[in-house]
């Protein structure tokens, strides 16, 4: 049974993935999801998060270690999660199966002020060191993160509840921060089993981070016109179909190598709902 691991961006936890979990095992029959906190998130939200990427690739190693989940695992992983799971792959290769990297940025492939769009910073840093509601927080980052804001009124009211109950705290916000900003990852590809995904109206990251990071690694890269950052929260179902071609064109359990490589132009799809 193919072992799927799901990692959230900067300060996310489990809980934020809402109906996609449920939805991905659906459409994938006999595949199993693990949804992982990074230290200082959800349930693990007590813990200092590591102030480097890779502190959080060894605590999710040993997570999955105390839990008794086996290698090899398949990686699905956005913003954050998926500088987590590159430097997964890089250090631990025999453990990763393949990786679906969602609207992700890296050093060296573009410049901070691609990484994350500077009109977003007073909002971010407001939501650090600001007193506000958990509503309003919440609301702020559906804005930040949604192209569809009138749809999601149900999520930003169960993510109110989450915060309440496990919120991150503002030092492991501005750790993780940290350890996003000084990443630095492999110029080629850890793996050859890569997909990437990206929004093109991403709000928060330039999809053109996304488009150089393929260009370079020559994986390939699926484009969506009209979702924001929180792809899987603003079309779940288009992401959810992404994968579930790509392991099908790798053998049904993501491991045939060779057959999704070629140009991030070559392989970038842009249909879907806009």
């Amino acid at each position: 049974m193919p072992t799927w691991i799901f990692l959230r961006g900067l300060t996310r936890e489990s809980a934020h993935w809402g109906s996609f979990v449920a939805d991905f095992e659906r459409a994938l029959p006999g595949h199993a999801v693990t949804a992982l906190d990074l230290p200082g998130n959800g349930a693990l939200h007590r813990q200092p998060s590591p102030t480097t990427v890779a502190g959080m690739v060894a605590a999710c190693r040993a997570d999955l270690t105390r839990r008794g989940v086996a290698p090899p695992y398949h990686l699905l992983a956005m913003s954050l999660g998926a500088m987590v799971a590159t430097e997964w792959a890089r250090v631990a290769p025999h453990e990763v199966a393949g990786c679906v990297l969602i609207n992700t940025s890296f050093q060296p492939f573009s410049a901070f002020y691609q990484r994350l769009r500077p009109r977003n910073y007073a909002a971010l840093l407001g939501l650090v060191l600001r007193p506000q509601s958990p509503e309003q927080m919440e609301h702020t980052v559906l804005r930040l993160t949604s192209r569809r804001v009138a749809d999601h009124g149900a999520a930003v009211a169960e993510w109110a509840r989450v915060r309440r109950v496990r919120p991150a705290s503002p030092a492991n916000a501005l750790r993780q921060l940290a350890a996003a900003a000084r990443y630095r990852a492999p110029v080629a590809a850890p793996l050859q089993r890569v997909l990437m995904l990206a929004s093109q109206r991403d709000g928060l990251v330039d999809v053109r981070c996304s488009i150089a990071i393929a260009q370079a690694w020559q994986v390939p890269l699926r484009l969506h016109p009209g979702a924001g950052h929180d792809l899987p929260l603003d079309d779940g179902a288009w992401v959810v179909e992404q994968v579930r071609a790509w392991v099908a064109d790798m053998g049904g359990d993501g491991s045939a190598q060779g057959s999704e490589q070629g140009s991030a132009e070559a392989c970038t799809d842009t249909s879907g709902p806009g």
